[in-house]
């Protein structure tokens, strides 16, 4: 019997692991307006404050250098991982963390996957949504069960959500699958999503095992 119940401390234990590591998707340039930075930092110092380590694209500018620096100066592990053709293109000054050169884009959102809990996309350009969807469609496929989510910064992906129902309305992407990934407007309560999202899909895999 007392073993019965210290497994199960255990189990309840395990369905409450916390995330460790995020991978963030964010562009290699500033944006437009200071409240793109502005997230960026907050985001950083939330990881640091959750003590959870950052994954993300290996550059130094833009966005993505903001969201490293924040995470390193806070003392957290930083990776980046980087295709050895775009550091060029993508690093300006010098790095921080952890740097993997990978051969190309596809081994590089591989490896990103690989070494992450979940997944947040800050405000971006073409690579960032591509990353963005190509995760949200990974996460349909059941190629993993990781939690994704979009931070929506000054209603930057409203006009994406907007399409993603427009792509339900007109029989492109199931009514069930279009609230698969979360979002929200600051990265605490997106980060407090994520993690309730982990907690449920943890209890969900500790129920199938134990049937």
């Amino acid at each position: 019997m007392e073993a019965t119940q210290q497994d199960g401390l255990a189990l309840g234990t395990e369905n409450k692991r916390k995330l460790k590591r995020i991978c963030v998707f964010c562009g290699s340039r500033l944006g437009n307006k200071p409240t793109f930075s502005e997230a960026a930092v907050q985001l950083g110092k939330i990881l640091v404050e959750r003590e959870i380590d950052l994954v993300y694209g290996g550059g130094s500018a833009g966005l993505m250098g903001i969201v490293s620096q924040t995470v390193h100066n806070g003392g957290r592990h930083v990776l980046g991982v980087i295709p050895s053709e775009l550091l060029p293109e993508e690093v300006s000054g010098e790095t921080v963390g952890e740097i993997k050169k990978v051969a190309d884009m596809h081994e590089r959102k591989a490896e990103m996957a690989k070494n992450s809990d979940a997944f947040i996309a800050l405000p971006g350009g073409y690579g960032t949504m591509e990353e963005l969807l190509e995760i949200i469609a990974w996460l349909q496929l059941r190629i993993h069960n990781k939690p994704v989510g979009l931070l929506n910064v000054d209603g930057y992906y409203d006009s994406l959500l907007s399409l993603f129902d427009k792509a339900v309305e007109e029989g492109f992407i199931e009514g069930s699958a279009r609230h698969i990934f979360l979002y929200a407007d600051s990265p605490e309560e997106l980060i407090d999503k994520l993690e309730i999202k982990q907690n449920e899909i943890n209890s969900s895999s500790t129920s199938k095992t134990t049937l």
